[in-house]
């Protein structure tokens, strides 16, 4: 009965092989046809010529006159009023009233959570108010942005644009663990952003190269041997 049954996984084994051997080998093939070249390369970035920005001009405009030195301008509606939020030719950012041009102060750990409370579920319940500047922001934001850290009763952190007054990113406990789990699926835990780097395309060769020798194996025939009395 013991071999019968150890046959008998072997065979749908065998066939198993048969049904998953050539996706995952095209799986592996084309993945490493994808982590070969840096993505930056793929999107055509290394083609773009270098020039100095240009600062925005709009003619007749207050906020966007000569010598404001900026690089954008957006309007949004934040608290019933036409907000415009403005960024310099350095990445610096602040919002000013769009009808007016007077400035609008960066956000406090008091407007931070109304905002969290108001625009996500479950916002009301916020635990921790924390405040990171741009060149200190935590792990899982990654992004050069002055921010408030309103983090809920569920684990999720909100973060919150100190200078801009909105919502930057939503980061849950799944976002977290999907977020470990791609650095581990491109093998890349500290940054969790380089798709393209030795040891990952040396382990999707080797593992293409393991996939193929099993699909030729598939085709050679084993005969069970009688056993000896």
């Amino acid at each position: 009965m013991k071999l019968l049954s150890m046959r008998t996984l072997a065979r749908w084994h065998i066939w198993l092989g048969w049904l998953v051997g050539v996706p995952i080998a095209m799986w592996l093939a084309t993945g490493l046809f994808m982590v070969s070249r840096p993505i930056e390369e793929v999107r055509g970035e290394h083609l773009r010529v270098k020039a100095d920005p240009v600062p925005l001009a709009l003619p007749g405009s207050t906020l966007a006159g000569p010598g404001t030195a900026l690089r954008e301008m957006r309007v949004v509606m934040q608290d019933g009023r036409a907000v415009a939020i403005l960024t310099g030719l350095k990445g610096e950012t602040r919002r000013v009233d769009f009808a007016t041009g007077a400035a609008i102060p960066p956000l406090d750990a008091a407007a931070a959570r109304a905002l969290v409370a108001a625009r996500i579920t479950g916002g009301d319940k916020a635990a921790r108010v924390t405040l990171f500047p741009a060149d200190k922001t935590p792990f899982d934001f990654r992004r050069p942005v002055a921010v408030w850290q309103v983090q809920l009763a569920d684990g999720t952190n909100v973060y919150v644009g100190r200078d801009t007054g909105e919502i930057e990113a939503v980061r849950t406990r799944w976002w977290r663990a999907f977020d470990f789990a791609w650095g581990l699926h491109i093998m890349d835990l500290s940054e969790r952003e380089d798709t393209s780097h030795p040891v990952l395309i040396l382990f999707a060769a080797l593992s293409l190269t393991g996939a193929l020798i099993g699909c030729v194996l598939m085709f050679r025939r084993r005969k069970a041997r009688p056993s000896a009395a």
